[in-house]
């Protein structure tokens, strides 16, 4: 299979190790030179191609910022017009949108839910128009240890406005609100959400900024915050238990199932990818 990974931040480069073994040499394109070279030396004999390469290719894999992956489909279409166009940006809708609008091929998303360094894990995957080379992608993911699912683009999209924007939003706040606490008072509630904190702020404020934008759930848990805030005592208790209600459905649909795929926004730490083409 011939590859291109558009994008050579750190999705780009698990995207070619991955699928390295199944690929002839990988080519690379970034708008950062240095940074394609770099990725093309760690995932090993792989190559490096200008933005605005004409060549053909079975593969062309998006590894770019939320906001421009779906001019970036439209950039990169005839790249994979005899393959598959394959985008792991982390949203779904608008590049499944742009694909069906651009794609003559084969084409399909998948959104890692996990940052690499913390995978294998799960990847939610929508065929938009599957084929040999789809599926043959489909099935290196799963080969590695990963639990590809399938989906659609509107549960996706939906289920990421919670687990990605209202889950940082919920963190942020708690952590300004929180401010500098001695670690020694941290009770076993307190010192994994300082945890989790820690691991949100250590990441680029862009690519958190990029989701929120994608994907509303902010202001429901405002809503939510500014309610249990207001409650008087028994207000307070029936919130109380209509959120346990709530982690008890998910607990009933994940039953078992341990989320050790880490912080999810680490997936979309990707490079700046074509910005001259798309800015992406």
């Amino acid at each position: 299979m011939k590859l291109l990974v558009v994008g050579a931040g750190e999705m780009g480069r698990w995207a070619a190790r991955t699928l390295r073994p199944v690929s002839e040499r990988v080519a690379l394109a970034d708008t950062n030179p240095q940074t394609a070279m770099d990725a093309a030396e760690d995932v090993v004999d792989g190559r490096v191609v200008p933005l605005d390469t004409d060549e053909s290719f079975d593969c062309v894999v998006l590894a770019v910022p939320i906001p421009v992956v779906a001019d970036a489909v439209a950039t990169y279409a005839d790249n994979a017009a005899g393959g598959a166009l394959v985008d792991v940006s982390g949203v779904m809708a608008e590049p499944l949108s742009a694909m069906a609008d651009h794609a003559a091929g084969e084409y399909a998303s998948f959104h890692p839910l996990f940052a690499p360094p913390r995978g294998p894990g799960r990847i939610a995957y929508v065929p938009g128009q599957s084929g040999r080379i789809v599926e043959r992608v489909r099935e290196r993911f799963a080969t590695v240890g990963n639990e590809v699912f399938e989906t659609t683009a509107t549960e996706h999209d939906d289920a990421m406005a919670k687990v990605q924007t209202g889950a940082h939003t919920a963190v942020l706040a708690y952590a300004l609100a929180a401010g500098d606490v001695d670690e020694r008072f941290h009770t076993p509630v307190s010192e994994p959400l300082a945890e989790i904190a820690r691991t949100v702020t250590e990441g680029e404020p862009r690519v958190y900024a990029d989701i929120r934008e994608a994907f509303d759930g902010d202001d429901a848990v405002a809503e939510a915050a500014r309610a249990v805030a207001a409650a008087d005592r028994n207000e307070f208790a029936a919130l109380f238990e209509r959120a346990g209600d709530a982690v008890d459905a998910e607990s009933r649909v994940d039953a078992g199932d341990a989320d050790d795929a880490g912080d999810d926004a680490g997936n979309d730490e990707r490079s700046d990818g074509p910005a001259s083409r798309a800015d992406e």
